[in-house]
């Protein structure tokens, strides 16, 4: 379970930066979407529990607080804090139907050292069909997301702010993508918690 677990922050560090250069070229206000703060990726998000798994720098994440279906989590990878709220999606479906996949992670992250906050990004399962564009809808309304490898991040940074805000507001978020082999996902996560998991972390993760 560590393997994997440190295997998928490996992959959210290095799409982080491709994300990164990506956004700054398609949005001027792009500073939000710094390199990719590393979440965990525990199999059960009990408050009890502490996950087994590695950030950056060997540094653990610890459960502070179970919200919903969120959990929200901490860890100081080489000195520098990074929270952010983790769950999984309440269904999940493929077309053509029941292709295998890994399991699907949302995941809003925070990092006060590079100025990132409330940022949104998905771990799909699977390897995304390269150059295809994905789509989270919440609160009626669709926004593009980039993606890289298995993972999802807002192409346009300017509007994650809205998108936030209407995560905070919603009952689920629809998160839909295309396989590399040409299979389509959607994975509707609940967002009960969110909002009370990100202003756990607003107050935890103060530098």
């Amino acid at each position: 379970m560590l393997r994997i677990l440190t295997a998928l922050v490996a992959s959210v560090l290095v799409c982080g930066g491709a994300h990164l250069a990506q956004a700054q070229n398609a949005a001027p206000k792009a500073s939000k979407s710094a390199a990719k703060p590393a979440p965990s990726k525990p199999e059960a998000a009990k408050p009890e529990a502490k996950p087994a798994a590695a950030v950056a720098g060997n540094a653990e994440p610890t459960l502070i607080g179970q919200f919903g279906t969120w959990g929200a989590y901490t860890a100081t990878p080489k000195g520098k804090k990074v929270c952010f709220a983790l769950a999984k999606p309440a269904a999940s479906k493929t077309n053509p139907p029941n292709r295998p996949r890994d399991p699907a992670y949302a995941f809003v992250s925070t990092r006060p050292a590079e100025k990132v906050s409330n940022e949104v990004s998905v771990m799909i399962g699977y390897a995304l069909k390269p150059g295809s564009e994905s789509t989270l809808e919440v609160g009626g309304a669709s926004y593009a997301m980039y993606t890289q490898g298995d993972g999802l991040w807002i192409k346009n940074a300017a509007e994650e702010e809205r998108m936030v805000d209407a995560m905070r507001k919603a009952s689920d978020a629809v998160v839909k993508g295309v396989s590399a082999k040409g299979t389509e996902t959607t994975d509707t996560f609940s967002l009960k918690g969110l909002s009370q998991a990100l202003d756990k972390l607003a107050q935890d993760c103060k530098r």
